[in-house]
């Protein structure tokens, strides 16, 4: 039995995936976890074969949690599962360890795929994504500003673009204000830009939110 750890902070989304697992004969919900504090938890007293694992959650988003993961359970498979499409997320999801990027609007048959491929060893990357990802070590010169910036900085750039102060921001993270002034200089000094609100237009603008 492949067994597996859902990470999502959405119920109504961990009910819909046991839905889709509980049919197939190979495969069982081992643990669930809300955040990135029960997820990493979870993963060290919880036996699984593989993590789906969420971007979007509250505190430390999925990517920090992933690096987490990756340091502490080397060889478990971690597949990302997003509502953001593969094309804004998923080479930096492939470059931080994880084993497979899917998006949530895929169909139930393509997340089982991605599962069973993953927990054989192998990566689940679609063509698309294959496509973007030798574009992106062809051309890395060609490369939208925003992939220069670090994992942490990323994590602060959307942050930052939801509308959350440095205090909200540092609060989360468990870090200082001041560090969080330190990632923002970065962000505009990497993006070319000037201010918090060219920030937030950048953001929209790649449809990075």
């Amino acid at each position: 039995m492949l067994r597996v750890l859902i990470a999502d902070d959405h119920p109504v989304v961990r009910q819909g995936l046991k839905q889709i697992l509980v049919d197939e004969p190979d495969i069982i919900v081992a643990g669930e976890a809300a955040n990135a504090r029960e997820l990493l938890e979870m993963a060290r007293r919880t036996t699984c074969d593989v993590i789906l694992l969420d971007v979007t959650m509250p505190g430390r988003d999925g990517l920090e949690a992933l690096k987490d993961l990756r340091r502490d359970h080397p060889k478990l498979p971690v597949l990302i599962l997003s509502i953001h499409p593969e094309d804004q997320l998923g080479i930096r999801a492939i470059h931080a360890g994880a084993a497979g990027y899917v998006t949530k609007d895929s169909a139930p048959e393509q997340l089982v795929t991605a599962i069973r491929k993953v927990c054989s060893g192998g990566k689940y990357i679609t063509p698309a994504l294959a496509e973007r990802l030798a574009a992106h070590i062809a051309a890395d010169s060609a490369n939208p500003l925003h992939e220069t910036l670090s994992d942490r900085e990323f994590e602060v750039l959307r942050s930052i673009s939801g509308g959350k102060t440095a205090s909200q921001i540092a609060r989360e993270l468990s870090l200082s204000v001041k560090t969080i002034s330190t990632y923002r200089t970065r962000i505009l000094q990497k993006l070319q830009l000037k201010t918090t609100a060219a920030i937030t237009r950048y953001t929209l603008d790649h449809q990075l939110l």
